[in-house]
């Protein structure tokens, strides 16, 4: 059955086997787009997956793209060609500001993913769902591709472009579904919100766990994550402004990066010679334990956020990214989150932790932060998913 357009979805309906059996994901990740829009898409595979789905990933070739990944998760993938170098990507028709994010032009990508989704998936007909996350995708591209789906959803976090969809969904903090009611086709479902958030099961199961650890504050264990690639090497600005902050001195230091990230061995040499002991962790799966086991963060406003404010994390975020800034903004004004930035590090890292005040204001970010979301955004897009396609 359908579900009234804008209605908040409380929570997964009971298990059962999934309906739409076949699904499809076009993302990419890459050294210039990071990994946050893979991942996400890979936790919501992986919940399809497990309630009987099968699941396509089309992604294009460019360098850090996370095919293995996909793979070693049990999933299908099928690379699209490499990037051209030479193919102007600016002056698309699409207009949108992250076109070049394509690494082709928009009338290619959509003929190549037309023809994975008919090679890999679509012989026997339409697939079940096509789920777009790409900022350089807009309604010209989703509406080429129709023929080859049934339902077609939508992830976005920036409101700026139309779309032809049937579920869109944006987790961001204070937005409005108003924000997509020109982007949109009449009769679309919109979820917006970090109650959506597409998070792993293991965050939510934390929760009790992480919040009951919080009720007397200190600062033993402290956690950077600046995302899965950091291509301008925010760890290492932060690593230099800790070495010459006043810190606790049991205080330990766990850095995470994704298994490709440009830095990784840079940042390795670093936390070598740190004054407090620092371990630097690559391609972690179980970020949620660390998360719990953590004091404080000092980590990226992207989608890590989520996870963060899911288990009460007190944190000080820094944006590397444009299309951070909605949400750097936001956890800020909800106390949910102190932010800092890149420019500024140097100075203001010493001065935040070497002021006893400043840490337990920092710590009092932990019950607003844990009122953000509950965790189980995954489940209730899959029940929508589960829903319309009965």
């Amino acid at each position: 059955m359908d579900v009234p357009r804008n209605s908040q979805l409380a929570g997964a309906v009971p298990e059962m086997s999934f309906a739409a059996r076949r699904i499809a994901f076009r993302a990419d990740a890459s050294l210039q787009i990071g990994s946050g829009h893979v991942m996400r898409c890979l936790t919501l595979a992986d919940l399809l997956r497990s309630q009987g789905a099968d699941c396509l990933f089309i992604c294009r070739a460019h360098p850090g793209h996370l095919g293995d990944l996909i793979s070693a998760r049990g999933h299908r993938i099928h690379l699209l060609e490499p990037p051209q170098p030479t193919e102007d990507t600016q002056g698309q028709p699409t207009g949108t500001a992250h076109a070049a994010w394509l690494g082709t032009s928009l009338a290619r990508d959509a003929a190549e993913s037309r023809s994975a989704l008919i090679m890999d998936f679509a012989e026997e007909g339409p697939c079940d769902w096509l789920v777009v996350d790409h900022y350089a995708l807009d309604q010209n591209w989703e509406t080429a591709l129709r023929p080859l789906c049934r339902y077609l959803m939508v992830i976005d976090d920036l409101a700026d472009r139309p779309h032809d969809c049937d579920l869109l969904l944006d987790p961001g903090l204070g937005r409005k579904v108003e924000d997509y009611a020109e982007f949109v086709p009449r009769g679309n479902m919109t979820l917006v919100g970090p109650q959506y958030a597409l998070l792993r099961p293991e965050f939510a199961a934390q929760r009790a766990t992480s919040i009951e650890r919080r009720d007397q504050p200190q600062l033993r264990r402290l956690l950077i994550t600046m995302g899965g690639v950091d291509r301008d090497d925010a760890t290492g600005t932060v690593l230099d402004a800790l070495a010459n902050s006043d810190l606790p001195a049991d205080l330990e230091i766990t850095v995470v990066m994704g298994p490709k990230a440009p830095w990784l061995e840079r940042i390795r040499t670093r936390a070598a010679i740190m004054p407090r002991p620092t371990r630097v962790l690559a391609g972690v799966t179980d970020m949620a334990r660390l998360m719990t086991e953590s004091d404080l963060a000092i980590g990226a406003a992207g989608s890590t956020a989520w996870e963060r404010c899911c288990l009460g994390l007190p944190t000080i975020q820094i944006v590397l990214a444009e299309n951070q800034s909605a949400i750097g903004r936001a956890l800020e004004l909800a106390s949910a989150a102190l932010s800092v930035d890149l420019g500024l590090v140097s100075q203001t890292l010493p001065a935040l932790l070497g002021n006893n005040a400043e840490i337990e204001g920092l710590m009092m970010q932990s019950a607003f932060a844990f009122d953000i979301t509950d965790g189980l955004g995954a489940e209730r897009i899959a029940s929508y998913m589960r829903r319309k396609s009965v």
